[in-house]
């Protein structure tokens, strides 16, 4: 058992934090607008636990000092929030005492050494011990409440009953762990039923984590262990993580309705007869008759690819293989508009709708939606790793493999770019695919869901927002706007799914499930496309894994609540 597995399991078992916050009167703490911040973590000791915790929350870069202060001077200019993390072997000299004076810090003190502190206003979190810091790393960002007192005098200044509180306005980690053992059963059947190599399972109740566990291994053959922030390519799932939560805020803030014409946004399909009067209302809940999925890469010819980058090559569709420059406009986004529209007013699920929702969003915002994503969500939100185009910000072992044979163009592994070959071909940005994420932030962003839009201290949507595209808004189907929905008559995806609860699945063997009347999140993520999707894709499906992963979620809350 490693040290972080240990020291969490010691802390899930003494859940009751002592952490008191003192010298709080600029509302410092809990943290927030975490995107405008460059945040350091000064120590003289190390503390896994606590280092790993406060990386979920913010991007931190972490010091380790000697004592000597001033020799972080040079290397702490770009930082502009500084938490010292001080232990009970810490020495509290005048160096420590200016250095903290001199800057916006909060001093995370362990021990009872609190009176050192008597002639400084710098916000501190008292942690009596060392399990304390688990707590405490939670409370610098509102992972978790508090209302804790001194219990007794250290000086003057630090009274018995001084404290501080704390509003929870994040995901903990504090809650204690749900018991599912079974889950570890059944992702070994998939593993050796050769459905996945691997995943990752997560599951929030109540605003904490309660549940995040690794399985397997990122490839068959490989010795790399999946980790629980690997990032998957979530296919589908861009749509309601992406597109959709794009387009709610465009609706959100008045910029759209939607009642409006796909047309007004999308000037082309104006001269298109099908396509003219279809309404964003109909391309989200999949009922405008789109045709459902176009296989662009048949299209391709061997000049439109190369194994060089140049400018008449520029668009990256995988290592050391590029498409042409200006394909999606050329040829991909005309065969898109001129693909038939059949069905329209019957549920038939299809990409081209998102494809739509797309350009959509890039014709308000005046931006690549991924852009517009990032800026106006994904950052705020303090997700880490959301987002398309990983390979610009990630190293590629932290990404898992999609598949290790791309049988439909690119006949290699396919590492960091969208498996699917629309997404791919169309820059590796699209709106129904081409998302990639690990289970930590997906948990983040689907809490702001169930929290009704706020998040954070800071409201991303009005409560209506949420409620009107996650509740059943059509007539001939369970769908949401853009959000699947439980279908009671085959007890998809769960038999135990409340009429409130939403999400979406992924080709590649994503999934994502919301239920807020049981305040409870599940997230799945596998690579089940892993070696190749000819042999490997239905298995995942046949052996219900994420349907019976769910249903022991939902059983293990029950229990609990008894």
């Amino acid at each position: 058992m490693n040290k972080i597995v240990f020291l969490l399991l010691f802390c899930s078992l003494n859940a009751f934090s002592q952490t008191v916050l003192l010298n709080n009167n600029s509302k410092t703490i809990p943290l927030k607008d975490l995107q405008h911040h460059s945040i350091a973590v000064i120590s003289d000791n190390s503390h896994p636990l606590f280092d790993s915790i406060v990386a979920k929350y913010a991007p931190v870069t972490f010091f380790h000092t000697t004592g000597d202060w001033n020799d972080l001077n040079d290397r702490l200019k770009l930082y502009d929030l500084l938490i010292l993390r001080l232990s009970p072997q810490t020495t509290f000299d005048k160096a420590l005492l200016d250095f903290t004076r001199e800057r916006k810090a909060i001093i995370v003190l362990q021990g009872d050494k609190l009176a050192q502190l008597n002639d400084i206003n710098t916000p501190v979190l008292w942690a009596p011990q060392e399990s304390d810091l688990f707590s405490a790393a939670q409370l610098l960002f509102g992972g978790i409440a508090s209302d804790n007192k001194l219990p007794w005098q250290f000086s003057a200044k630090y009274k018995k009953g001084t404290g501080s509180p704390v509003a929870k306005i994040r995901l903990g980690y504090a809650g204690k762990p749900l018991q599912i053992d079974s889950i570890a059963t059944i992702m070994e059947q998939a593993i050796q039923g050769k459905a996945t190599p691997g995943g990752v399972v997560l599951v929030v109740k109540n605003g904490n984590i309660v549940f995040e566990q690794a399985y397997g291994h990122q490839t068959y053959y490989g010795t790399r262990a999946v980790r629980t922030d690997d990032l998957y390519d979530l296919a589908s799932v861009t749509k309601i993580a992406a597109t959709t939560p794009a387009v709610m805020k465009l609706y959100d803030e008045g910029r759209l309705s939607l009642q409006d014409y796909v047309s007004k946004y999308v000037a082309r399909a104006r001269t298109i007869d099908d396509k003219k009067d279809i309404r964003i209302r109909e391309a989200l809940l999949h009922e405008a008759g789109y045709t459902p999925y176009i296989k662009h890469f048949e299209k391709l010819q061997p000049s439109d690819l190369s194994t060089d980058s140049s400018a008449q090559y520029p668009v990256k569709v995988a290592d050391r293989y590029y498409l042409r420059a200006h394909y999606f406009e050329e040829v991909m986004w005309p065969n898109t508009l001129a693909s038939p529209v059949l069905t329209r007013g019957k549920f038939v699920y299809s990409d081209v709708s998102m494809y739509m929702m797309r350009e959509v969003v890039e014709k308000i915002t005046h931006r690549r939606m991924n852009e517009y994503l990032l800026d106006s969500l994904y950052l705020p939100l303090g997700l880490q790793t959301t987002g398309f185009l990983p390979r610009n910000r990630f190293d590629s072992t932290r990404i898992v493999p999609a598949t290790e044979n791309d049988s439909w163009f690119r006949t290699m592994q396919v590492r960091g770019y969208a498996h699917d070959p629309g997404a791919a071909m169309a820059g590796n940005v699209s709106g129904h695919a081409g998302l990639f994420s690990d289970a930590n932030d997906l948990a983040i962003l689907y809490q702001m869901f169930l929290n009704k839009g706020v998040y954070g201290g800071e409201r991303f949507y009005k409560a209506s927002t949420i409620a009107l595209f996650t509740s059943r808004q059509s007539a001939v189907s369970p769908r949401g706007l853009g959000f699947d929905r439980p279908d009671p008559a085959k007890q998809y995806p769960s038999r135990f799914a409340s009429a409130q609860s939403y999400g979406h699945t992924g080709y590649t063997g994503t999934f994502v499930w919301v239920d807020p009347a049981t305040d409870m999140i599940c997230i799945i993520l596998t690579n089940r496309v892993y070696p190749e999707v000819i042999d490997n894709v239905n298995t995942l499906l046949r052996m219900n894994i994420r349907g019976r992963i769910l249903d022991q979620v939902y059983l293990a809350i029950q229990k609990k609540n008894d």
